[in-house]
């Protein structure tokens, strides 16, 4: 059987090009369906995946010679990987890629809404900039304290860069890390209580689902603010616009969103938000370090050599 590998994102083209001196490379982008595809190419044994994008029982089942499902990212709540395994595909990601450029982006955004950077770019290159407006004054960056929500790697890689501006950092997740330097709260809620930003950065998966709730987004009150850089699920977005337009929440700067792309008109009178089109792992060096795992990992699954980052169930 041939080392045919089916491309599923339209992303994906400049790794397709790489992958094609050593094995066949099959674009999603090239048919109708995924049953299309599989129509025509049967023999696939491999696919690359978003790791958030769809890939249920159903979608695994349309390709009948699949050995590996190797997902483009971190994050594979999108993926069935308990079904795949039952079927015997092994599923793998990329950890540890891109948590330097996530945390990068969501202090970058942080910024941006604290200092009313975006609004004040379009002042200046505007009508409306007048002698001596400032536009919105917020708190200066060291006056805060910053909760972190989930301390994996991206939730460390924040945590490091937030004290050179003068913040300190405490933190919640499901798991006690005695090792890590800064204070663990009881709960969720007692963080949002306790900080004036609230970082979530927690793992993608069903336990995180709606972890940002009324409850929590209301204990960080009008003075507070929120930064989502982790999946849109697990913020309550309802919850999040409504406290928002209100003046519950001083402000928010989302990555990511419930519905994406999320429909612009949704945002249009929402005050004091930063929102970025689900960007934030994208620099250069993650992508390269992302596109370089998936191609170690589809070589040593075609050679039957143990691969390097598989996915438990």
């Amino acid at each position: 059987m041939a080392n045919k590998i089916g491309f599923m994102h339209p992303a994906f083209a400049a790794l397709m090009k790489g992958a094609a001196g050593s094995f066949e490379a099959v674009s999603r982008g090239d048919y109708e369906s995924d049953a299309a595809m599989a129509a025509a190419h049967p023999d696939l044994r491999a696919l690359v995946v978003m790791g958030g994008g769809k890939m249920g029982a159903a979608e695994i089942d349309t390709f009948p010679y699949l050995g590996l499902i190797a997902c483009f990212g971190v994050g594979y709540d999108g993926l069935d990987v308990a079904h795949a395994n039952a079927k015997g595909i092994t599923c793998t990601n990329c950890p540890n890629t891109n948590n330097e450029d996530v945390a990068d982006h969501a202090v970058g955004i942080f910024i941006a809404l604290l200092r009313d950077i975006v609004r004040g770019h379009a002042r200046v290159v505007g009508p409306d900039w007048s002698q001596g407006e400032r536009g919105r004054l917020g708190p200066s960056l060291w006056q805060l304290k910053a909760g972190i929500v989930g301390m994996g790697a991206i939730g460390q890689s924040i945590a490091k860069r937030l004290p050179a501006f003068g913040i300190p950092v405490s933190w919640w997740g499901p798991n006690a890390k005695p090792d890590l330097p800064y204070p663990r709260a009881t709960s969720v809620l007692q963080l949002a209580k306790d900080n004036d930003v609230l970082f979530m950065a927690g793992r993608a998966d069903e336990n995180s689902r709606g972890i940002i709730s009324t409850e929590v987004i209301e204990a960080v009150g009008p003075r507070g603010y929120i930064v989502n850089i982790s999946r849109g699920f697990t913020v309550d977005e309802d919850a999040l616009i409504a406290a928002l337009k209100a003046g519950r929440l001083a402000g928010a700067a989302l990555d990511v969103f419930w519905e994406e792309p999320t429909p612009a008109a949704r945002w249009a009178d929402v005050p004091n938000v930063v929102l970025t089109p689900h960007v934030g792992g994208g620099g250069r060096g993650a992508i390269e370090k992302q596109a370089k795992l998936v191609m170690e990992n589809l070589s040593l699954f075609f050679a039957g050599q143990p691969l390097k980052t598989p996915i438990a169930a």
